[in-house]
């Protein structure tokens, strides 16, 4: 309590504010909701492991072409089947090609592919999921069928047919596996347009005249970003491994573009005795898969708005 010039009693204010309140007033500005998303990410030991080891593999992508210590198509019979050694870390293959180098380039095919699989699910399923929560009626009615329909067939058959229909390749294997991916990603957008478009900053839109398609970009999608981030950056290792599982399968990348699933599956026949072969390839999927997995789940926990 404190007595005002006139002999009143006032009561002071800044007793009543919250202790964020507080420590945002003697910082001079207030703290975002992005700052303290990123507070919180840091905070997470797994999820800054996932962030050094998606930012070392994404420059191994970046800078392979100076960090291989050979060519992709570089083979030579006369050091073929050979050891981890100084001269070959990774050892070599049948052929003599050193598998450290395919490695190298095998992981950014596995990168290219998996944000390549992202954008084509996103540029599918964020204009899906707009137009059936926005618009709702017949518009929600046919593209709800649509997931539906493509949620009866399993993702990876379904991936298996287009690719042994249109072939193998980088650029097929991205589109059969985005056209089967987007079903996420549009039911998300839906989930969280139905609960925006009744908030009351959406209605004041509306009232003062402002066109559906500027409401839903300018308005309602920034406010949905969040799960769909977490969502796609979740996305990512699942594509890295269902290409690795089609290349596997004999049915993805060919060559001589590497691919760290069709190394592992020509090891494969070897792991008895060239037990590298094998180990190494699955190894650098591994850690694509922990490195993105840990990524997303730190988003997901520091973009929780019930997080204190």
């Amino acid at each position: 309590m404190s007595t005002t010039a006139s002999g009143g009693i006032g009561i002071e204010t800044a007793s009543l504010a919250s202790p964020i309140q507080r420590l945002e007033g003697l910082a001079g500005r207030p703290v975002s909701n992005t700052r303290r998303a990123l507070r919180r990410f840091f905070q997470q030991r797994l999820a800054v492991l996932g962030l050094v080891i998606t930012g070392f593999l994404v420059a191994v992508a970046l800078f392979a072409p100076l960090i291989a210590p050979t060519t992709i198509e570089a083979a030579s019979l006369m050091s073929a089947n050979q050891f981890p050694s100084a001269r070959y870390p990774f050892g070599t293959d049948a052929i003599g090609r050193d598998v450290l180098t395919r490695i190298i380039y095998g992981t950014r095919t596995s990168l290219v592919v998996g944000f390549s699989v992202v954008a084509v699910s996103f540029m599918i399923g964020i204009p899906l999921g707009l137009a059936a929560g926005l618009r709702g009626g017949w518009v929600d009615f046919i593209v709800m069928r649509m997931v539906e329909v493509m949620v009866a067939f399993p993702g990876i058959l379904f991936a298996m047919f287009l690719v042994s229909v249109t072939g193998g390749g980088v650029r097929n294997i991205i589109i059969a596996i985005g056209v089967t991916t987007w079903v996420t990603l549009c039911r998300l957008t839906r989930s969280q347009l139905l609960s925006l478009r009744e908030q009351e900053f959406v209605q004041a839109a509306r009232s003062l005249g402002v066109p559906e398609t500027r409401i839903a970009v300018r308005h309602m999608l920034p406010n949905a970003m969040a799960p769909l981030i977490v969502a796609i950056t979740l996305a990512i290792p699942t594509a890295i491994f269902a290409e690795a599982g089609l290349s596997f399968l004999g049915i993805g990348i060919n060559e001589p573009t590497p691919s760290l699933g069709k190394m592992v599956a020509d090891g494969a026949q070897y792991m008895g005795v060239y037990w590298y072969l094998g180990f190494f390839p699955t190894l650098a999927i591994a850690l694509a898969m922990l490195g993105f997995t840990f990524v997303g789940d730190g988003l997901r926990d520091a973009m929780d708005p019930r997080q204190n």
